[in-house]
């Protein structure tokens, strides 16, 4: 997949960015493809080879076709709850890794779900609030509205499910 100078992209787990620049490095007699990468919500910039971009799961801004997927997950949707929180911890890093918006809104509703029943955890709280980033700022991204606006959408989606939305830490 190829990407364009000034074209919106996520880059998984980290977040939405802009496509900056395109540059080649040498390495020896290497030459490699480079993608400079400015992520939104913390202004970095990311080195992405291009030739890596399919392996990191560098995607586009995902559709308005996908959001209502995902409003409608969040709304009535079921997930499944790992008692263990090794494996529910693993496996919620795997999701949240893949890059896909859809398994970011079942780590958020899973989390969601376990935080009525008891604590989370530190590291089950931070990965709460990286899902709820990731889903508040592409979905803000994806149908050009303010994040304000996409976080009373996900409130809406998840008041059908009978949960609530956390404000960010």
């Amino acid at each position: 997949m190829q990407f364009q100078i000034g074209e919106k992209v996520v880059y998984p787990n980290h977040g939405i960015g802009i496509i900056e620049n395109v540059s080649s490095r040498s390495f020896g007699s290497q030459s490699e493809r480079f993608y400079l990468l400015r992520l939104l919500c913390t202004r970095l910039t990311v080195m992405v080879p291009v030739s890596h971009a399919c392996e990191l799961r560098l995607r586009r801004v995902t559709c308005n076709g996908e959001v209502n997927k995902v409003l409608s997950f969040l709304a009535s949707g079921s997930c499944s709850l790992k008692g263990d929180w090794k494996n529910r911890f693993k496996e919620n890093s795997e999701k949240m890794n893949s890059g896909s918006l859809l398994e970011t809104a079942e780590v958020l509703k899973s989390l969601l779900i376990l935080r009525q029943t008891k604590t989370l955890s530190f590291r089950e709280k931070k990965m709460l609030d990286r899902a709820r980033h990731m889903l508040v700022t592409e979905i803000a991204a994806s149908r050009s509205i303010p994040e304000s606006a996409a976080v009373e959408m996900l409130e809406k989606a998840l008041q059908k499910a009978a949960l609530t939305l956390p404000p960010p830490m």
